[in-house]
């Protein structure tokens, strides 16, 4: 049984298409989990998670299962007020792969010859309740996550941010 629901929710999670084209999270949203309805994939989620705790899952449904997030339309409506936030910045690139992030990739760091290894990334979590995290940017060891309290303090501590 385990390893059959196991095969079901890969394919659940499954994206479909290019992603390559992908300018921000609704253009990703083409998975079973984005469309089905939503007690449907909130329910397949808590059974394969007795199983399977670190199952693959997008933030929004980690937080949504846990009882943090009212709704994935929520999800959705922060994962697209970030983006265009962020779009509409110099530097920003949405990078649609797994759960998808934000990078922030000035062109003077660049053409400097000093660019780290990891850019500064903007991410979405389920870790606390502001879901969003910056990653800065960094070579070697990974820095500590700095918890971002919601789209509004992720707009007024940009300049902050996109200095790191």
């Amino acid at each position: 049984m385990e390893p059959t629901a196991t095969l079901e929710w890969s394919q659940a999670v499954e994206l479909a298409g290019e992603l390559s084209d992908a300018t921000g999270p609704a253009d990703t949203r083409r998975a079973w989990i984005h469309r089905a309805p939503e007690r449907q994939v909130l329910g397949l989620y808590r059974v394969l998670t007795k199983f399977e705790p670190e199952l693959p899952a997008p933030w929004w449904l980690r937080a949504l299962s846990a009882g943090g997030l009212p709704s994935r339309k929520a999800a959705f409506r922060l994962e697209d007020e970030v983006g265009a936030l962020l779009a509409a910045r110099p530097g920003w690139v949405y990078v649609p792969w797994e759960e998808g992030c934000w990078e922030y990739l000035p062109s003077e760091v660049f053409a400097a010859g000093e660019a780290p290894t990891v850019p500064t990334t903007v991410m979405f979590t389920a870790r606390h309740r502001g879901w969003l995290d910056v990653l800065p940017a960094h070579r070697g060891t990974p820095p500590k996550l700095i918890a971002v309290r919601g789209l509004d303090d992720l707009r007024s501590r940009l300049d902050d941010i996109e200095a790191t």
